[in-house]
């Protein structure tokens, strides 16, 4: 539902109930506040992003830096050891704090979580080396981790909850895709930063001092994120919520975790499988595979780096047009593509990779990163469709951070072992075609939310026009 007329998150027009919508008003969206939800959503992610990202890309220097050993493969092992504990905490997370966006407001929450995930990232680049304070220096970076895994729990989930909620039904899509284009631009200046300090330092300077750099950037960045945050306003279905528990305190929902799972199972095991291919793949190909190409490939980690750091470019360019598809032909249609392409195409792509050739690696990438957008364009706006407003944030909390951290977080710890345990260099490739498996069930059995109001919510339109056909439907 929305806020009073006048209120910070848009108008009311009133309507008959009807199949436009569960309630007789609907929400007329202000686009001005639209584009500043959508903007500082998406830019605060890319600020958490930016540093979370970064661990991934220096993954090779960190492991000489706090996991000394004779054997690249277990130095690598043990960093993404430490990367994967992050994930494992999640959980916890948006147990915590997915509820308290249910209770006290999105806005608070995605606050908090900014500046919980700068801290974390500022600290790791204060800890001094093994060398100098030997076994505490991976013990002090494992707890660092831990404060990035744990604010990350509430994260994702409320930044598309934000914008979904302020999102007119028939441009969802498009508006939700901004998030994930937030998630890229963090990651470019992630890698574009590594790759930069890779070519201008040496070996010896970039392991002495230069690995630093990306995680004080956090400091600063992480209050730009949180400027950009506290002026965020209420959505309209929560300021509706609270609306209701003013008038009347016994029909404020009371959230508990129980409720969140057992009263959304379904809804949360669609959640999981979808979660499990778009996060697999998409660790798969923006942590792990510049990884990949230098430990086991041999292949040069600034070239390798940059060829990432195009791809990632090209998905941001084709995000918000495949976002924008989303709304007309829908999101299922759109996912169930990139099932199948991951399915059919990653065998081949992984093939031109290990062809070794520049222009192979990155055709292989390429394809890879342009079925990732299938996903990354169509998330923001489906997974919060799967909920009803009063348990939204904590239900996609829960199952989003159980997906991430069991398998989409554990990717590049689980193929690395793979790898080793089996010798078989295409098993990144095996990986993602079982992910797609799950995905394309996920996406049989979901239910098509393309230009509908969310769950528990009013139709969202643009104009007081629109609000009005819809009125005047219901009433015949």
């Amino acid at each position: 539902m929305a806020p009073s007329p006048g209120g910070p998150a848009g108008a009311h027009a009133d309507a008959a109930p009807g199949p436009a919508g569960p309630a007789a008003e609907a929400t007329v969206t202000d686009p001005a506040l639209v584009k500043r939800a959508v903007k500082a959503a998406a830019l605060g992610n890319a600020m958490e992003w930016f540093d979370f990202g970064v661990y991934s890309y220096i993954a090779v220097t960190l492991g000489k830096v706090f996991f000394p050993s004779g054997n690249p493969t277990a130095q690598l092992l043990s960093t993404f050891g430490a990367f994967a504990a992050a994930f494992l905490i999640r959980p916890l997370g948006g147990i915590v704090f997915g509820p308290l966006g249910d209770r006290v407001g999105r806005q608070k929450i995605l606050a908090l979580t900014m500046i919980m995930m700068a801290a974390g990232t500022f600290a790791i680049g204060l800890i001094p080396s093994y060398a100098t304070i030997g076994v505490w220096a991976p013990i002090l970076l494992l707890a660092a981790r831990l404060v990035q895994g744990f604010s990350t729990g509430g994260e994702y989930a409320g930044a598309s909850t934000f914008i979904a909620e302020y999102a007119p039904d028939k441009k969802r899509g498009f508006l939700g895709s901004w998030l994930e284009f937030g998630t890229l631009a963090g990651y470019i200046g992630g890698a574009g930063l590594v790759t930069l300090m890779t070519a201008l330092l040496s070996s010896e300077d970039l392991q002495s001092w230069g690995w630093r750099i990306p995680f004080l950037i956090a400091g600063p960045m992480g209050l730009i994120g949180l400027y950009l945050r506290m002026r965020l306003e209420e959505t309209p279905a929560f300021a509706a919520e609270l609306d209701k528990a003013h008038k009347d305190e016994r029909t404020r929902p009371k959230v508990r975790v129980r409720d969140m799972v057992t009263g959304q199972w379904r809804a949360l095991l669609l959640c999981v499988g979808l979660v499990l291919v778009f996060n697999v793949t998409d660790y798969m190909l923006l942590s792990y595979m510049p990884s990949y190409l230098t430990s086991e490939l041999n292949y040069d980690e600034t070239h390798g780096l940059l060829v990432i750091l195009v791809v990632m470019a090209l998905m941001m360019c084709a995000q918000p047009f495949v976002g924008a598809l989303t709304d007309r032909v829908g999101r299922r249609p759109v996912i169930a593509a990139g099932c199948a392409g991951f399915l059919l195409l990653s065998v081949p792509a992984l093939l031109l990779i290990r062809d070794g050739s520049l222009w192979a690696i990155g055709l292989g990438l390429s394809a890879l990163g342009l079925l990732l957008v299938c996903f990354t364009a169509s998330m923001p706006s489906a997974l919060p469709a799967l909920f009803p407003t009063p348990v939204r944030y904590g239900s996609l909390s829960i199952g989003f951070n159980v997906s991430v951290s069991v398998f989409g977080g554990t990717t590049p710890l689980v193929v690395t072992a793979l790898i080793g345990a089996t010798g078989d260099v295409m098993m990144p490739a095996y990986y993602m075609m079982a992910a797609a498996v799950v995905g394309g069930v996920a996406v049989w059995y979901m239910t098509e939310s393309a230009g509908r109001p969310l769950p528990g919510s009013p139709p969202a339109v643009e104009t007081e026009a629109e609000a009005r056909v819809l009125r005047s439907g219901a009433a015949a």
